[in-house]
């Protein structure tokens, strides 16, 4: 695992390769709900392997979500798969400055996030993140589990928003109470909102929506403060 890379506060790399970012400590009371989100497509334009800060540039709506949910005292945490990284597309030291470019856009209208997650591993991918199904690449749970003890989130009462089925499938393989597809980045993809939607059920609800944007819909339930 990389041992000389200068690393944002809050972060670290763990022993299974897995990047966990708490950028905001959890409040003292009992666990809650947060909001998951899926990164490239979702929050940020889908590139092809993003690694240029220049090509930051946040969904129409993204940043609306994130600050309503901060209002309301919402965790906002990203959960990324970066296989580009297992592929050789760029480094360790490329996320970070993206990551530096997505928060200080989402700053710069006064929303931010709680928490980064992001797993390098793929099936394909150059050691040490060659990994056939790892725990912590979606839809495997891993990052939204490590999210939940670190940032004290009662996944019971979370959601998820993806472009991908396999973000929604990490979310009911995690016990969330639902994730909403989007049909931005992937979304439109042959198969995907179908998939998407094939997951709803008792236990776990699924949402279609055409952006990050209709979100919006899925906070109020869970303010803390709601009469």
């Amino acid at each position: 695992m990389p041992s000389t890379i200068d690393l944002p506060p809050g972060a670290a790399i763990g022993a299974d390769g897995v990047w966990r970012q708490v950028l905001k400590e959890p409040g003292k009371g009992p666990p809650g709900p947060g909001l998951f989100l899926d990164r490239d497509g979702v929050l940020v334009e889908e590139v092809h392997y993003l690694h240029r800060a220049a090509d930051v540039h946040l969904i129409a709506g993204a940043a609306q979500v994130i600050a309503k949910a901060n209002a309301i005292g919402i965790p906002v945490v990203v959960a990324t798969n970066q296989a580009g990284i297992a592929l050789g597309h760029f480094g360790w030291e490329d996320f970070i400055e993206v990551q530096k470019t997505i928060l200080g856009d989402l700053a710069a209208v006064g929303a931010f996030l709680d928490g980064v997650f992001a797993c390098p591993h793929h099936p394909q991918g150059n050691p040490p993140y060659a990994h056939p199904d790892h725990p912590g690449r979606k839809p495997n749970p891993g990052m939204l589990l490590a999210a939940s003890g670190l940032l004290a989130l009662d996944l019971s009462a979370s959601w998820i928003v993806g472009d991908k089925a396999s973000d929604l499938q990490a979310g009911k393989n995690a016990g969330l109470a639902g994730g909403m597809h989007v049909l931005s980045g992937h979304g439109a993809d042959v198969g995907e909102r179908a998939q998407a939607m094939a997951l709803g059920g008792n236990r776990f609800r699924a949402l279609a929506a055409p952006s990050i944007a209709g979100a919006e819909s899925v906070l109020e339930p869970l303010n803390p403060n709601r009469p």
